[in-house]
């Protein structure tokens, strides 16, 4: 039975889903919301919020993620960091999966991913949840309404949280399950309610197919100057180093938060929304992100909040420190009506070192941005995780390396060349601890890194004297107005000098033992760059 404001030209009858019960189509916000609200998936929060927690997976669960081993994808999926599923299994997996979808209501998105034209990529999300309806068409590209009646999606994701997989019958680890088709053009997840993984199975099919297009997938965040689309810059960086933040520049125009493209043309949202964490969310340090968590049909994940008042905790992390609200960009008052802009003039590799050796910016050549681009390094502090007592290095390559299909040195390379050709310079900024260790020294300020954010994007910091680095041979600035000197040294900021040489031969070494997995893929220049 079909249901919803928009008969598709494509139903999923015609996509041999048959069986189900009520289909909804395309609903909008306030419908999506009534019907989650109505089916009990969650709470109506202040100002129209959707109130929702996801159950025992409150994050991604990247041992259940599986790619099916076809010949036409054999050789270019890098199979040590995508375990591989036979075709056979996950045939038997979703003949599974739609036999127990049978008699159940759905709901259908039809969206794209990519503002620019030339690099879309038509998406169906089919959900079990009215919630993940809402939260999908979020964070995705909505079409004009007219488009929708020929609409034809190129892949579909089939989302069915109540569908537990069997790991001997399916081949698969455990009940969750997220397996992705490239040859038939599906993706399957079961077994989780956390809405990420909808998101991120779609930035793993970009990730996969625009490389071969000659267009550079990018887990960042990027802007531009205001009226001027061809100054823009994006913002590598794992969790916890101030990506969104930094990015979010009330002086500058958001393009997007978290995931991009960089073609012959210039740079691209993938998206049409935001996914932020609200741990210690404050009107004060970023007042748009937090007006969102008031709004009408914005989607609060996993946070604790007020059974009477329903006012949020921003600091209650019993449910998860990975506490999030979605909302669609054009919440953010100088966010990019486009989500186009030009090739980036300034490319920033941001990392959170809590062994408190790296100075808080450092100009990079090409080949030292693909040696940290590929080793994606930040730190956990203690205290974050059970059993982490002193600063433990973290190093996810592309800055990503969950949801990167194809090796490495794919992106690394395809980055390298965009960067010289387009003449892009590159920084790395460290928004650690500085004057010692975690819990010793102190975070780098805030203002600080906004000033010398700043002065990289205007083009002023080029102006200024830098110095080599002689642990990682990059330059640092020796002085830059508005900031405290001593800062741009960090050996100075320690008072045991010997402590941080040996801090810093230590992080060398660990940069040094990562990197060798690459080596026999790399040129000689990033080599080089490796060797500082």
């Amino acid at each position: 039975m079909t249901n919803g404001r928009v008969n598709p030209a494509q139903r999923l009858e015609d996509q041999g889903i048959e069986g189900l019960g009520n289909v909804y189509y395309n609903l909008i916000e306030p419908a999506l919301v009534e019907a989650a609200v109505k089916r009990g998936e969650g709470k109506l929060g202040l100002g129209g919020t959707f109130l929702v927690d996801t159950g025992v997976h409150t994050g991604r669960s990247p041992k259940d993620k599986f790619v099916v081993r076809t010949p036409s994808v054999e050789n270019d999926i890098w199979w040590e960091n995508n375990k591989p599923l036979s075709p056979e299994s996950f045939d038997v997996l979703y003949a599974d999966m739609i036999a127990h979808m049978k008699g159940g209501d759905y709901f259908v998105q039809d969206l794209y991913a990519g503002a620019d034209p030339t690099y879309r990529l038509d998406v169906r999300l089919v959900t079990e949840l009215a919630w993940h309806g809402l939260f999908i068409r979020h964070l995705l590209r909505r079409p004009a309404r007219e488009e929708l009646d020929g609409f034809m999606p190129e892949f579909t994701i089939i989302n069915c949280p109540s569908f537990k997989a069997d790991a001997e019958r399916h081949g698969v680890r455990s009940e969750t399950v997220i397996a992705l088709n490239f040859d038939k053009k599906l993706i399957l997840i079961g077994g989780t309610e956390y809405a990420g993984e909808n998101k991120k199975s779609v930035f793993s099919l970009l990730n996969y197919m625009l490389p071969a297009k000659g267009v550079m997938p990018m887990h960042c965040s990027a802007n531009h100057a205001p009226g001027n689309p061809e100054d823009a810059a994006v913002f590598f960086g794992l969790s916890g180093t101030g990506k969104t933040t930094l990015s979010a520049d009330p002086a500058r125009i958001l393009i997007g938060d978290d995931e991009h493209g960089w073609s012959d043309k210039g740079s691209f949202n993938f998206e049409g929304g935001c996914y932020a964490k609200t741990i210690s969310l404050s009107p004060e340090a970023e007042p748009e992100i937090y007006a969102t968590t008031s709004r009408f049909s914005t989607v609060i994940e996993n946070m604790v909040w007020d059974e009477d008042t329903l006012e949020l905790d921003f600091e209650d992390i019993s449910k998860t420190a990975n506490m999030r609200c979605a909302y669609p960009l054009d919440f953010i008052s100088n966010a990019s009506e486009t989500g186009v802009a030009g090739h980036p003039r300034n490319i920033v590799m941001l990392t959170c070192d809590a062994f408190g050796v790296l100075p808080p910016i450092a100009r990079l050549s090409p080949a030292q941005a693909m040696y940290h681009f590929l080793s994606g390094f930040t730190a956990k502090v203690a205290g974050t995780e059970k059993g982490v007592t002193e600063p433990e290095p973290t190093f996810s390559t592309c800055f990503g390396a969950p949801f990167m299909p194809r090796r490495p040195e794919v992106y690394g390379k395809l980055l390298q060349e965009k960067i010289r050709q387009h003449g892009a310079s590159c920084w790395l900024v460290n928004t650690g601890w500085t004057g010692g260790a975690y819990g010793v020294g102190s975070r780098m300020p805030i203002k600080a890194t906004r000033a010398l954010l700043t002065a990289a994007l205007d083009g002023s910091l080029h102006s200024v004297q830098f110095r080599k680095d002689p642990n990682f041979g990059f330059e640092v600035p020796v002085a830059v107005p508005g900031v405290d000197v001593a800062l741009l040294d960090p050996r100075q900021t320690w008072a045991d000098k010997a402590a941080y040489d040996a801090q810093a031969a230590k992080l060398v070494g660990m940069f040094a033992d990562n990197f060798a997995q690459y080596a026999p893929y790399i040129d000689d220049d990033v080599k080089a760059a490796a060797l500082g």
